[in-house]
């Protein structure tokens, strides 16, 4: 007894150091599936996670494992090893995407400040841990939710940023310098 009350003492005196996370973890779905054995079935755990900084910076998950916590920290795992830098434009999209994976197709489109994020489901969660907070999206085809988030994560990797445009105001400035030189 006297062994223990040392330790139990350290443990009051001492509590535990919360780290203060730097993404933002989001489960989308859990789902349970199953093996068929000879002696009947195995079942197990899948996730779907997305993570992100909250400043363009976006990852999606997917894994499985014997229970959910496990699936969930193998799925976050997968998510950060996957992250995305997305170039944002105050806020919002730089132009219009689309993006399709399987059945799912997901057209994501800027809005004006104070619009807000008119999305549902899986694409709303994706763009909210991507850091924008005004766009406006449509689902079409598929509501499988692991095809829709990876459809999202596709069109938002499919967005030129806006050092990249082309405008007249560009244009007749080169042609400017290159009738000069």
């Amino acid at each position: 007894m006297a062994m223990n009350e040392p330790r139990n003492n350290q443990r009051r005196n001492n509590p535990r150091v919360v780290e203060e996370k730097q993404y933002d973890e989001r489960v989308l779905h859990i789902n349970r599936v199953a093996r068929v054995v000879k002696g009947g079935r195995r079942f197990r755990f899948q996730a779907l996670v997305v993570v992100g900084d909250h400043k363009g910076k976006v990852g999606v998950g997917v894994s499985k494992g014997a229970d959910v916590s496990a699936a969930v920290t193998k799925a976050t795992e997968v998510a950060k090893k996957r992250f995305v830098e997305l170039p944002l434009y105050h806020g919002t999209l730089t132009h219009d995407v689309e993006g399709k994976v399987g059945g799912a197709k997901i057209l994501i489109m800027p809005a004006v400040p104070g619009t807000g994020l008119i999305a549902g489901g899986v694409v709303r969660v994706v763009l909210e841990v991507a850091g924008i907070e005004n766009a406006l999206s449509k689902s079409l085809g598929s509501s499988n939710r692991i095809n829709t988030a990876y459809a999202t994560l596709a069109a938002l990797t499919s967005m030129t940023p806006a050092t990249t445009w082309v405008t007249r105001t560009n244009d007749t400035k080169q042609l400017k310098q290159k009738v000069k030189a």
